[in-house]
């Protein structure tokens, strides 16, 4: 009988791979072409995408990347999810577990990964996707995705879809440990603000668990970090197009705050598990102008765990019992 052997996928949303306009439209398509990403009918929406929006945002976002990118590494959410996954690997040496990384959108995809994990002899696999809370708009079209190619094969590995990890100790502890110790580093300001990427408020109604985990995570955040109801807010970021979106929204809750008697603010990602454009150029940049700009004194942005000892520790703890 064959020993079994497991491949660790981690899977991410993936970024362009470079900050063009043509490499920016391409992803762009990818991602606001999936299903899954806008409910809207294809009939109603594809024309939209393609006569209104990859014509004109690609060029607007490449700029917005340009901020960020890394000449020798490339994309922040690339290089970290990579870095993450080069350290998970380390750990799970020796033990007949491979570790590997995909993107949904662009490369490696998971499809040429699963692949590979297949030609390495592997009959069992574990799918992390690296979004601590559950919604459809990414946990499942990974999922989509993975089963989408899973389906051409004949023999099929076993394997283990991790869900969500919004209320994992080690994930919980370790946003906590690095709040505190940006707060020992730098001081404590007025308020703990908690942002996750919004999404359609239509989604909950349907039946999607998203807002509810972002609620339970920001609450044991706090809970963890002994914060009382008002030295903490909720709010989410990233709002796109006219529906109404997860409320408290990030930028009109920053921007009312000075005028409330609150001028220092701390910021945190908790929903996302490595930086990206949406943590280092919208909230560490552009947010941070519009408090500024309202009124506010101080504003810090506390960086995702992206490949730190606690985010390694926590997500090999979560491995293992699926390993």
């Amino acid at each position: 009988m064959n020993a079994k052997k497991t491949g660790v996928l981690l899977a991410n949303l993936g970024s362009p791979t470079a900050p063009t306009t043509v490499a920016v439209r391409r992803f762009l398509r990818a991602f606001l072409g999936d299903p899954r990403v806008v409910n809207l009918p294809r009939f109603l929406w594809l024309p939209i995408l393609h006569g209104v929006i990859l014509p004109f945002r690609p060029g607007k976002s490449a700029k917005a990347y340009r901020k960020i990118w890394d000449d020798e590494k490339g994309s922040p959410l690339a290089f970290f999810t990579r870095q993450l996954t080069e350290k998970l690997a380390a750990r799970f040496a020796g033990q007949g577990v491979l570790v590997d990384y995909a993107m949904r959108y662009g490369e490696p995809s998971i499809a040429n990964q699963l692949r590979r994990f297949k030609e390495q002899g592997v009959n069992h696999i574990v799918v992390l996707p690296l979004y601590p809370q559950y919604s459809s708009t990414t946990t499942a079209s990974i999922y989509d995705d993975l089963v989408c190619e899973l389906n051409k094969w004949r023999h099929l590995p076993s394997f283990t879809f991790i869900s969500d990890y919004h209320q994992d100790n080690g994930y919980i502890a370790a946003v906590a440990n690095s709040i505190e110790q940006a707060w020992r580093e730098h001081g404590k300001n007025e308020l703990l603000m908690m942002s996750f990427h919004g999404l359609p408020e239509q989604l909950t109604a349907w039946g999607d668990p998203y807002f509810h985990h972002c609620q339970k995570t920001a609450a044991l955040i706090a809970g963890q970090l002994g914060l009382k109801g008002t030295q903490w807010q909720l709010v989410f970021q990233s709002r796109f197009g006219k529906a109404e979106w997860l409320k408290p929204y990030c930028v009109d809750t920053l921007q009312a705050l000075p005028a409330q008697g609150v001028k220092t603010v701390d910021m945190v990602c908790p929903g996302f598990a490595v930086d990206c454009l949406e943590t280092l150029e919208e909230i560490a940049m552009e947010n941070k102008s519009l408090f500024i700009e309202a009124g506010g004194t101080d504003y810090r942005y506390i960086p995702a765990l992206n490949d730190s000892d606690a985010q390694v520790n926590a997500l090999v703890e979560l491995l293992e019992q699926n390993v």
